[in-house]
This record gives C-alpha cells, sequence and structure tokens, in this order.
C-alpha cells in the first residue's frame, strides 16, 4: 500500500482544523512531520487534497470526497485495535448538542452511556443546532443531537425525542397578571410585549419563529441571548417575555420565579434528532450511542 494510517490521520486532522500547525499540535506531532505527513500522501498518488490560502488550507473537491472514507478507515482502526485488547467500546465519541440538549439533557445521556460500556470516553460539546449541523457535515463530530431543522442532504436524521416551546413572563407582568384575572391571552397581547429571545441560527428561534408565522402580526425583539438562563434572568427582571423549551424551566414554574402564559394559537412543539453524515462509518459506539437515545426517547420522560 502507498499510504500508510498515520498519513489519512495527519490528513482528517488537518481537514478538522484547517490548519497544520493546529493539526499537528492535536496529534502531539511537530509542525514539520505533519506536513511532510501530508506531502508524502499526495506525492503519492500525484493529487492535490487542499486549497491553501496563507497558512489556511481548505478541502478541495477531492478532498471532501475522500474525507469520509479517510476516517472511516481509522474509525475501523480503532475498532481494530480495540478488539486486539480485548475492549469492547473503542476510542473516544465524539458528540455535538445543542444548548437546550446539552445543558438540560446531555449530561443524563452521557451519563447513561458510559455507565453502560464504562470503557469508552465521551467528549461532548454544546453549540448551537447551526453550528452542530456544519460540524457533522465536516465530520469533526460522530454525531449530533440536536432540536432544529437539518437540511442538509449528506446528513440522516434520527428521531428520538419530543419537546415544546413555552412562553413565559415574570409573575408581575401585566400578561401574567391578565391570566391571574382569567382574561385570555391573545396574539394582538404577544404582539404588543417586548421579547426576549434566542439568537438566529438555533433550532428554539426557528421553532419560534415558525409558529409565530402568520399568527403574530409582529416579534417586537429587544433583546437576543445565547443562553436559556440569561435569557430567564431578563425575564424575571421584568425586560419583557420569553419563549424557551419546557425543560429549562421545569423549576422555576414550580418555584413560582416565572409564568407560563397559555397560548394555544402557537405550535411549538418540535422533535429531537439525531444527526449523523452518510458517509460517516458508524462505530459500534456510534451505534450504541444511538440506541440509547432512542430507546429511552431522549430521557425527556425522566428530565
Amino acid at each position: 500500500m502507498r499510504l500508510t494510517l498515520r498519513q489519512l490521520e495527519v490528513f482528517a486532522a488537518i481537514a478538522r482544523c484547517e490548519s497544520v500547525s493546529r493539526a499537528a499540535e492535536e496529534l502531539s506531532l511537530s509542525q514539520s512531520a505533519a506536513s511532510a505527513s501530508l506531502a508524502e500522501l499526495e506525492r503519492a498518488f500525484d493529487v492535490q487534497l487542499f486549497d491553501r490560502a496563507g497558512k489556511r488550507l481548505r478541502l478541495n473537491d477531492l478532498g471532501r470526497t475522500v474525507l469520509g472514507k479517510a476516517n472511516e478507515m481509522l474509525d475501523r482502526a480503532q475498532e481494530f485495535e480495540a478488539a486486539l485488547h480485548s475492549r469492547d467500546m473503542p476510542g473516544e465519541l465524539k458528540v455535538g448538542a445543542t444548548l437546550t440538549i446539552g445543558n438540560y439533557l446531555g449530561v443524563a445521556i452521557v451519563g447513561e452511556y458510559l455507565r453502560s460500556h464504562p470503557g469508552s470516553r465521551v467528549a461532548l460539546s454544546i453549540e448551537n443546532t447551526a453550528e452542530v449541523i456544519a460540524r457533522v457535515a465536516a465530520f469533526q463530530l460522530d454525531l449530533g443531537l440536536v432540536e432544529g431543522r437539518c437540511q442538509d442532504p449528506n446528513i440522516e436524521t434520527i428521531p428520538w425525542g419530543d419537546d415544546a416551546l413555552v412562553v413565559f413572563a415574570a409573575p408581575d407582568h401585566p400578561l401574567a397578571r391578565k391570566l391571574v384575572q382569567k382574561r385570555r391571552i391573545t396574539p394582538a397581547d404577544l404582539a404588543s410585549a417586548d421579547w426576549i429571545l434566542r439568537e438566529p441560527g438555533s433550532g428554539t428561534r426557528d421553532t419560534f419563529e415558525r409558529a409565530a408565522d402568520g399568527v403574530l402580526r409582529e416579534v417586537r425583539v429587544k433583546l437576543e441571548l445565547s443562553q436559556a438562563e440569561a435569557i430567564k434572568h431578563a425575564v424575571a427582571s421584568g425586560m419583557g417575555i420569553g419563549c424557551i423549551s419546557r425543560l429549562a424551566l421545569r423549576d422555576d414554574f414550580r418555584l413560582g420565579r416565572l409564568v407560563p402564559l397559555k397560548t394555544p394559537f402557537l405550535d411549538m412543539r418540535r422533535n429531537f434528532s439525531i444527526l449523523v453524515h452518510r458517509r460517516k462509518y458508524r462505530t459500534a459506539a456510534c451505534q450504541r450511542f444511538i440506541e440509547l437515545c432512542v430507546s429511552q426517547d431522549g430521557i425527556t420522560a425522566k428530565t
């Protein structure tokens, strides 16, 4: 063979990092050794796998075509090595989760997985939906856990649970007092309110905008925040009303810090999904993690 696993490992790392120096650091190699490994691979087949712009390297069409195969070979090599050492679950599983799932379900999911497979390692990163999709598409993550839509044709979407957004306010907000007076909240009430919402690109914002489209004549966004906890604090301080996952609000409702606003005219139900690249080789670790999520229905009933 005219290639080695080390060359494939360096190629895949450079594709992830878009930098020889950062890839070398990730693999504990010198920069010259990583650069030489890539050069040997390209020279052996008389190809170029990256477009070079200064110090930054971006996969070209050929590089993107073969990256999935390279990652598959590396994953299979890890499984083979684990079998030789009589370990059931090989290597590290890289999982990305959206902020809602990561902050309110992620630890429970990973914890249950590690209890079932104590020889495994999981690296969990928490980002918004758009970022998770981009990293799954670039083979930087083995799996993505999202509540937003994914329209990338290269990514398979596996349903695994459900959720719903809730509109909420501080107990002394005029709309909360309206409910106490047993008066209904109308779309006009919401259209005239100030809103504290998640940032564009998040699954929560996407779900809210789809539900509000055609129902609310306008949405006056006063503040955009990337964290559910920050939104809750802003709403509790009286800055406006918010809309986030019911998972993030359960304790606040129970303690009376915040109150739900009944909005039956807004359909904000949504599904959780597992994302996996269609050309990604599913290791035993990947498959068992997927099976855990699906069998537990996202552990939403427990959380």
